[in-house]
């Protein structure tokens, strides 16, 4: 039993971390794109066009 209370405390320790570094992240501009939802309309989506496969001949010698 004292086996879960020291998984849930680390497990709760690691989600404080990761959710300080997430704020310090937000804080310092990490996930701040102000250039790109401005010119997306402006990009034309390319259609990719699909290449034959290739075709492999076989020569019959008899």
């Amino acid at each position: 039993m004292s086996v879960i209370y020291i998984l849930l405390s680390i497990s709760i320790v690691v989600a404080i971390v990761f959710f300080i570094a997430f704020i310090t992240a937000v804080r310092n501009g990490q996930f701040d794109d102000s250039y790109t939802p401005s010119v997306r309309m402006l990009f034309e989506d390319e259609l990719v066009k699909k290449q034959p496969k290739p075709t492999i001949k076989i020569k019959k010698t008899n």
